[in-house]
């Protein structure tokens, strides 16, 4: 086993029982049962915010002043993002059919990001997290071990160097290129209902681009295009930086146990409600990692029972403030970058 790491030593694999005590504790907490009444108002609340900014925007007419608007439906997004992303996991029905189709509605149809293509996208980083070569999360546009980017050739080479410098200059393209992955999975992966969830994602892209060149002028609506998109994405992105950046990077070949595997190379945000909100519960990655069909709501209780059983199998458990996950997270993209 190798496991490159940022501040960590590497810890050997155990056997698998050490997570079968810890599923069992959750499960008789009741952590892992569904959550309906909240994913109801949860549902409720964002999709008033939805139909909210776009009541203004048709309201204020053609006025700069529309760039508000643009703002707050970037974060309205983010929220509908995340009940995709809970959907996807099955956290809100019981079934694979109801998450699917509660996943177009909030997924393809409101925001333009296919839950076919995210669900295959993100169970594939679940399943591989931080580890070379298996996790399309850390296969983009930058690098996470030093043996990638000493491989980067041209553009991707200049990128690589500068990779903690850009970070941030590079978020807002991120929605973009959740869009771009989305279309073509449609268009080339074996995902299932393609023929459903492409007439989704055309109904978003024509009502979308209807209403912001119906009400604008062509100048603002580019721009409004591009501010909530661009702050879309650039919420997005702040919101997956703490979550794995700068923790252990596994080698394809690794055979770290399934507890240990998503513990060291997942980390969690401190803070209040405020913080769950705005971060969709991602801010309990660890938590979300060992129990993925876990309801958001219940993955601050479930904290202190892994922190706990970690803490019991001698177990790094890394958890920090959100300022610092983002200065580790740019240190680690730093140092591997160093020729």
């Amino acid at each position: 086993m190798v496991i490159e790491t940022a501040g960590q030593r590497p810890t050997a694999p155990v056997r698998g029982s050490d997570y079968a005590g810890l599923l069992r504790q959750v499960r008789q907490a009741g952590l892992l049962d569904r959550r309906p009444r909240y994913y109801a108002w949860k549902t409720a609340g964002v999709a008033t915010a939805f139909a909210g900014g776009w009541a203004a925007l048709w309201l204020g007419g053609d006025s700069w002043w529309q760039l508000g608007t643009a703002a707050f439906l970037a974060a309205v997004f983010a929220q509908l993002a995340f009940l995709g992303h809970d959907a996807g996991h099955k956290q809100i029905f019981r079934t694979r059919r109801a998450n699917h189709l509660y996943g177009l509605f909030v997924g393809n149809l409101a925001t333009g990001v296919s839950i076919g293509w995210w669900t295959s996208n993100h169970n594939r980083h679940h399943a591989h997290p931080n580890t070379d070569g298996a996790d399309p999360d850390i296969m983009g546009v930058l690098a996470h071990s030093g043996e990638r980017a000493a491989a980067g050739k041209g553009w991707r080479r200049f990128i690589f160097r500068y990779q903690a410098w850009l970070f941030f200059p590079l978020l807002p393209l991120e929605a973009g290129s959740l869009h771009y992955a989305s279309v073509r999975a449609v268009l080339k992966w074996p995902i299932p209902h393609r023929i459903r969830e492409g007439a989704f994602l055309a109904a978003h892209a024509i009502a979308y681009l209807a209403a912001v060149f119906l009400i604008l002028s062509p100048a603002k609506a580019l721009v409004f295009l591009a501010v909530q998109q661009g702050l879309f994405g650039f919420y997005m992105g702040c919101t997956f930086a703490p979550n794995h950046k700068g923790m252990a990077v596994l080698h394809a070949d690794d055979d770290t146990d399934f507890l240990r595997r998503q513990v060291l190379t997942s980390r969690n945000v401190r803070g209040g409600p405020l913080l769950d909100f705005a971060l969709g519960g991602l801010n309990y990655q660890i938590e979300h990692h060992l129990f993925p069909s876990m309801p958001r709501p219940a993955l601050r209780t479930a904290q202190p029972l892994v922190r706990s059983h970690c803490a019991d199998l001698g177990i790094p458990y890394a958890e920090t403030s959100l300022l610092d996950s983002y200065s580790q997270a740019l240190r680690h993209l730093n140092t591997v970058a160093r020729p």
